[in-house]
Protein backbone atom coordinates (compact mmCIF):
# COMPACT_ATOMS: atom_id res chain seq x y z
CA UNK A 1 0.00 0.00 0.00
CA UNK A 2 1.06 3.62 -1.15
CA UNK A 3 -0.63 7.06 0.00
CA UNK A 4 -0.59 9.54 -1.73
CA UNK A 5 0.65 12.99 -0.51
CA UNK A 6 0.02 16.41 -2.12
CA UNK A 7 2.61 17.97 0.70
CA UNK A 8 5.74 16.18 1.49
CA UNK A 9 6.87 15.71 5.25
CA UNK A 10 9.39 18.67 5.22
CA UNK A 11 6.46 21.09 3.68
CA UNK A 12 4.50 20.18 6.57
CA UNK A 13 7.02 20.75 9.14
CA UNK A 14 7.48 24.14 7.58
CA UNK A 15 3.93 25.35 7.28
CA UNK A 16 3.99 24.07 11.10
CA UNK A 17 7.00 26.19 12.02
CA UNK A 18 5.44 29.10 10.26
CA UNK A 19 1.84 28.39 11.78
CA UNK A 20 3.07 28.41 15.25
CA UNK A 21 5.48 31.33 15.46
CA UNK A 22 3.24 34.02 13.98
CA UNK A 23 0.19 32.81 16.28
CA UNK A 24 -1.76 31.48 13.68
CA UNK A 25 -1.86 27.36 14.80
CA UNK A 26 -4.66 26.24 12.44
CA UNK A 27 -2.45 25.24 9.52
CA UNK A 28 -0.52 24.02 11.75
CA UNK A 29 -3.57 21.81 13.20
CA UNK A 30 -4.42 20.36 9.99
CA UNK A 31 -0.82 19.62 9.24
CA UNK A 32 -0.61 17.98 13.04
CA UNK A 33 -4.00 15.19 11.92
CA UNK A 34 -2.52 14.85 8.49
CA UNK A 35 0.94 13.51 9.80
CA UNK A 36 -0.89 11.31 12.06
CA UNK A 37 -3.13 10.13 9.05
CA UNK A 38 0.00 9.14 7.33
CA UNK A 39 1.69 7.10 10.83
CA UNK A 40 -1.74 5.61 11.12
CA UNK A 41 -2.18 4.15 7.32
CA UNK A 42 1.63 2.94 7.71
CA UNK A 43 1.01 1.10 11.11
CA UNK A 44 -1.74 -0.66 9.05
CA UNK A 45 -0.21 -1.95 5.79
CA UNK A 46 2.68 -3.24 8.40
CA UNK A 47 -0.32 -4.90 10.40
CA UNK A 48 -1.55 -6.47 6.94
CA UNK A 49 1.75 -7.76 5.93
CA UNK A 50 1.44 -9.75 9.02
CA UNK A 51 -2.08 -10.33 9.22
CA UNK A 52 -2.89 -14.27 9.85
CA UNK A 53 -6.58 -14.48 9.17
CA UNK A 54 -8.88 -12.97 6.56
CA UNK A 55 -10.20 -11.05 9.11
CA UNK A 56 -7.33 -9.40 10.44
CA UNK A 57 -6.69 -8.73 6.94
CA UNK A 58 -9.80 -6.81 5.91
CA UNK A 59 -9.83 -5.23 9.42
CA UNK A 60 -6.55 -3.99 8.35
CA UNK A 61 -7.32 -2.61 4.92
CA UNK A 62 -10.78 -1.07 6.05
CA UNK A 63 -8.56 1.16 8.51
CA UNK A 64 -6.23 1.68 5.62
CA UNK A 65 -8.97 2.83 3.65
CA UNK A 66 -10.63 5.26 6.28
CA UNK A 67 -6.85 6.61 6.83
CA UNK A 68 -6.73 7.48 2.95
CA UNK A 69 -9.71 8.60 2.53
CA UNK A 70 -9.22 11.39 5.88
CA UNK A 71 -5.91 12.10 4.77
CA UNK A 72 -6.75 12.90 1.33
CA UNK A 73 -10.04 15.45 2.65
CA UNK A 74 -7.13 17.00 4.99
CA UNK A 75 -4.49 17.55 2.44
CA UNK A 76 -7.20 18.97 0.04
CA UNK A 77 -8.31 21.07 3.38
CA UNK A 78 -4.93 22.14 4.02
CA UNK A 79 -4.62 23.25 0.35
CA UNK A 80 -7.80 25.77 0.52
CA UNK A 81 -6.88 27.02 3.90
CA UNK A 82 -3.11 28.13 2.71
CA UNK A 83 -4.86 29.65 -0.24
CA UNK A 84 -7.46 31.28 1.11
CA UNK A 85 -4.76 33.17 3.73
CA UNK A 86 -2.77 33.49 0.66
CA UNK A 87 0.18 31.82 1.54
CA UNK A 88 2.71 31.11 -1.30
CA UNK A 89 2.05 27.91 -2.79
CA UNK A 90 5.63 27.29 -4.50
CA UNK A 91 7.70 28.08 -1.21
CA UNK A 92 4.82 27.36 1.66
CA UNK A 93 5.34 30.96 2.74
CA UNK A 94 3.39 32.36 5.15
CA UNK A 95 1.92 35.99 3.72
CA UNK A 96 3.70 39.25 5.32
CA UNK A 97 -0.10 40.19 6.62
CA UNK A 98 -0.28 36.55 8.71
CA UNK A 99 3.05 37.81 10.24
CA UNK A 100 2.20 41.26 11.31
CA UNK A 101 -0.56 39.47 13.31
CA UNK A 102 2.42 38.32 16.10
CA UNK A 103 3.96 42.04 16.17
CA UNK A 104 0.52 43.53 16.83
CA UNK A 105 0.42 41.17 19.69
CA UNK A 106 3.82 41.75 21.31
CA UNK A 107 2.91 45.43 21.06
CA UNK A 108 -0.39 44.90 22.44
CA UNK A 109 -2.30 46.65 19.81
Amino acid sequence: MKLETQFSTAQLQRINVQSILYLCSCPSQVGVQIDSLRRLFDYQANCADRSRSEIQTQVHARIAEASEQAHRIMEECLRDVLELEGWDMATLEMPAGLRTLLEQEIDGE
